[in-house]
């Protein structure tokens, strides 16, 4: 039997508040959980793990458009500009969650948001794109909060689950930790197959880790 695509979209705020060591910590996570999402892929043969990224800041844009097998991607580093306009990249991604272009045959998609601020746009707008369709609503959905003055409210409101609480990241270590929990959790979360009647809103299978962060490390 061929393999069934799991799309994974990462959705990352590039606003100026990410400057100096947060972006740099970002990158450097994000390329560190490569090989380990391979490893949970090369677990889940049935499943094809794709991966994509959107960045967001003044203007919403696709970094890596094209769904590359993990096998085969490349981090590249992205960089900080402007504001932090999350609904147009959760509309940008809303469209690629209709069917076509989303295979009637695929997995669960994993949406994966990583913000340390407050939305400057309409974000209410591209959630209620996401939520609109097919499978932004069986979506399995992940999001890591940056430093104290993220709105974990949208990051809670995007996951759209009550029992599911966004990830904290308050330090280097905390978002490494996060970052790899979200690239592989996750994962394994969609690469179960859709039930035709499942609850959309249903709770996902799976728990967010808590992250301790005891050490000497900075907090943002």
């Amino acid at each position: 039997m061929a393999n069934r695509p799991v799309h994974f979209i990462w959705l990352l705020d590039c606003s100026y508040s990410m400057q100096g060591e947060k972006i740099g910590q970002l990158n450097y996570a994000i390329r560190e959980a490569i090989p380990e999402m391979r490893s949970v892929a090369h677990d889940n043969p049935a499943a094809q793990l794709l991966l994509r990224t959107v960045t967001f800041s003044t203007t919403a844009q696709w970094h890596h458009q094209v769904p590359v097998p993990v096998d085969d991607f490349t981090w590249q580093d992205v960089q900080v500009d402007g504001m932090t306009n999350l609904g147009e990249a959760l509309t940008l991604v809303s469209r690629e969650l209709q069917s076509p272009p989303m295979p009637q045959r695929a997995l669960k998609p994993v949406l994966a948001l990583v913000s340390d601020g407050v939305p400057t746009d309409d974000w209410k707008a591209g959630l209620k794109a996401i939520d609109a369709t097919p499978w932004g609503r069986k979506a399995v959905r992940v999001s890591i909060a940056i430093g104290a003055d993220a709105d974990r409210g949208v990051l809670q409101e995007f996951l759209g689950n009550p029992e599911l609480q966004p990830l904290d990241a308050n330090s280097p270590k905390q978002l490494a930790a996060a970052i790899r929990w979200a690239s592989t959790a996750a994962v394994k979360a969609a690469s179960q197959p859709v039930a035709a009647s499942a609850d959309p809103l249903a709770k996902q299978p799976y728990a967010p880790p808590v992250l301790d962060d005891d050490d000497d490390d900075d907090v943002w």
